[in-house]
């Protein structure tokens, strides 16, 4: 498929080899807005920002994924094969199940478990197991290490539902999941199809454990920077 697509208007020069994509649009903007150089607008269709500068001499682009597996589904799939994006890295939120891990706790998502269908399609004969690229993954702990934010490495929850007509999702804990969000697996899949990298770093917004301490909105949308800062240091 030719660019611009049906879902991204930026030109195929528009885009860098790498993009960080958080889900929210107005996270997208204010990633652009503080810390890249040259910002210019390349995506809005249908209100989802995306945004190519420079970050220390860098080139970057951050675009928003929307909310879920088939939005993130869309949009790193045309990346990675029409837009020819090296690297895609999530920079999301994550509810916590993890005793130790607390509100503005980053997890650095190795593999995405998922309750959803997106890796039916690609026809396995058998269980497809979602993961992140290794090398992503080491630096960005050592960035972790290195800043002294405490951060966990592991599983990761991929949910189709938010409202869980079932209940909780705490049993994922039982098996050492960390914490759930809605986009990775989809990611990683279509990562692993393209031949390309990809990373999911979330910072805790809400915890299952200590609810008290759970973020609001627009803290979501404007404070989690050491997770935006990190995943820029990857470039």
């Amino acid at each position: 498929m030719a660019t611009p697509t049906p879902h991204i208007a930026a030109q195929a020069h528009e885009i860098a080899k790498t993009v960080l994509m958080p889900g929210d649009p107005l996270r997208s903007e204010f990633i652009a807005k503080t810390y890249l150089e040259n910002a210019k607008l390349v995506n809005d269709i249908r209100g989802v920002h995306g945004y190519t500068g420079t970050y220390k001499g860098k080139p970057v682009t951050v675009m928003a994924s929307g909310m879920g597996q088939p939005s993130i589904g869309i949009y790193s799939y045309e990346l990675y094969n029409f837009y020819d994006v090296d690297a895609i890295i999530r920079v999301g939120s994550c509810g916590s199940f993890h005793p130790d891990l607390h509100v503005r706790d980053i997890v650095i998502a190795m593999g995405a478990c998922t309750n959803g269908n997106y890796a039916s399609q690609f026809q396995m004969p058998g269980t497809f197991a979602p993961i992140a690229d290794f090398g992503l993954v080491r630096r960005a702990a050592d960035l972790c290490e290195a800043r002294g934010v405490n951060y966990k490495v592991g599983n990761i929850f991929s949910s189709d539902t938010f409202y869980n007509a079932a209940g909780s999702d705490m049993d994922w804990a039982k098996m050492g999941v960390l914490g759930v969000e809605m986009e990775s697996a989809a990611l990683y899949c279509n990562a692993a199809w393209a031949g390309k990298k990809a990373l999911c770093i979330c910072t805790v917004s809400d915890s299952f454990l200590h609810p008290e301490e759970n973020a609001t909105a627009l803290e979501r949308q404007n404070s989690f920077t050491d997770m935006m800062e990190i995943a820029l240091g990857l470039l």
